[in-house]
Order: C-alpha cells, then structure tokens, then sequence
C-alpha cells in the first residue's frame, strides 16, 4: 500500500491519477476536508491527515509501506515533514519517496539548505530505504503563479534576466514517482529531473504567445520590485524572502543543467514546453 501525501496539490493530484492508471494500491491523504471527501465520493481510499497531529499520521499509515513524502508548509516544512518521517518509521513503512528540489545536494539557495536537505538528511538518519525527486522549476507553476497576469495584462514578472531554466513537466515528475514507488531497484537514488531543454523567460513567452494566439511578454524586474509585488499579492515576508534567494539562484544561471534523469527511470523522453504549452492554453487565456 502507498500513502501520498499532498495529493490535492500539483503534483499530488497528477500521482494518484497516474497511481491509478497503474493499477496501484494506494491512499490519498489530503489537508483539506473537502477534498478529502470529493476524493471519496470518487471512489478513492482517501484520508484527511495534519502532519502536526500525529495520530492523524498514524492513522493514514495503517497498512502502508511505502509513502511519497510531500507537504505545503514554508518555513516550517522541516518540522512538518520530520513528523511524517517518524510517525512513518513507528507505523512499519518500509521507503519513503521525497518530492525534494534541484540541487538539494549542494544547498546554493534557501529553499535546498533550510528545507528540503535538512529533510533528506532526517530520512537517510531514519534507516528507512529512499529516493529524493529533485526537480526544477515546474512548467505548471506558469499557469499556477503566472496565469492571472498573463490573463489579464498578457504579461508575467519575474527577476531572472536572461537565464535559462531547464523547467520540468509535473506529468514527468510523478511518472518519475510512479516507477519509484511500484518498481524496485530505486532505493538510495536521487534523481535530478528537468526538462530536455534550458530556456529563458522570453523564449518560454514566446512559446506561449504562439500557443494561444496572443503576445504575451515577460516583463524583468529589480529585486526589491519584484519583492513589493509579492507582499501587495499578500505573500508573507519570509516567504518572499525565500522566493527572491531562488530568483537570485536562477538569475546566476544555476537551474539550466539538462539530465537524463527523466529517460533514464520512464523509458521516454521528458515532455518539452511546446507541449506543455498546447496542452495547457486554456488555462492562459
């Protein structure tokens, strides 16, 4: 039995749907009631958990001996996410799959040194078996973050100059998960998973201006813009802090490495941002 966790997310929600195709034997742990119940009324073992309950987690763990590992909690993800790690380790689960980030290892920016290493780190402490999934920045996040700008003004903002991003599909990272957590052979691997091309801001502009139809322009800013920006959009203070440190990491050229990550666990080529564009038009227009 596999436990996702986040599975009313981005990627949470991509995982079980492909989980599903497989043929797998999971449950789906949400934070929210509500989805939690729509998942049920949809025929889906489905569980309501709060990585700051305990017994919720144990509860959800019941019968499990895999989990794919992933929360929503900014600067306190380390604390959320070691709960899991425990309760996980007290519950029998045998490999935990971490949905981690790019360039974890060599922790150049905030979100790899405070949160997500230090995580990693508790896992290969726990004696659990593991596999970190380390992506790039997801091409989803353009509709996600992006899409209401890009709606209404035909732009999108950002601070990262003219560097290239080797942003990844979130249909490639949970197939990516899927093989991890249903097929053998994936203990103690961390796989680096981009996408098979490095572009910058304009050029992933142009491709969307040609995919719906409409010029649509990325627009650069200063830094302290960008950060006043994400405050008026009411983004805490830290947190923006920690989205400038990976701007800042993306502006020196860092998030542009290429790898075979994706070929390598699935067989096939990783999805390229024309496609991703296509498939994802109507969410920018």
């Amino acid at each position: 039995m596999i436990l996702v966790t986040g599975a009313g997310g981005t990627v949470g929600s991509e995982l079980i749907r492909q989980l599903e195709t497989a043929g797998a034997k999971f449950r789906a742990a949400f934070h929210t009631g509500t989805k939690a119940k729509a998942a049920r009324e949809k025929g889906l073992d489905a569980v309501l958990i709060d990585f700051q309950k305990p017994e919720t987690l144990r509860a959800a763990l019941k019968g499990v001996d895999k989990l794919f590992l992933l929360s929503n909690g900014g600067q306190i993800q380390v604390d959320l996410e070691s709960n899991a790690v425990k309760a996980a380790k007290e519950s029998g689960v045998k490999h935990v799959v971490k949905l981690s980030v790019f360039g974890a290892e060599e922790e150049e920016f905030l979100f790899a040194k405070k949160i997500h290493r230090p995580i990693e780190k508790a896992i290969q402490n726990s004696g659990l078996a593991w596999t970190f999934l380390r992506p790039t920045g997801f091409m989803q996040n353009m509709a996600n973050f992006n899409g209401p700008t890009i709606k209404s003004q035909g732009a999108f903002y950002a601070s990262v100059g003219e560097a290239r991003m080797s942003h990844v599909d979130v249909r490639d990272v949970a197939a990516v998960g899927v093989k991890a957590l249903t097929e053998p052979g994936h203990e103690a691997k961390a796989y680096t998973l981009t996408g098979p091309e490095a572009l910058s801001y304009p050029q992933m502009a142009e491709k969307l201006s040609k995919a719906i139809g409409r010029k649509v322009n990325y627009v650069n800013l200063a830094p302290d813009q960008l950060k006043q920006g994400m405050l008026g959009a009411g983004v805490p203070d830290a947190y923006a802090d920690l989205l400038l440190d990976l701007e800042r990491f993306f502006r020196a050229d860092k998030a542009s490495k290429v790898t075979t990550d994706v070929r390598k666990v699935t067989g096939r080529d990783p999805i390229n941002f024309d496609q991703y564009a296509k498939d994802s038009a109507a969410a920018f227009t």
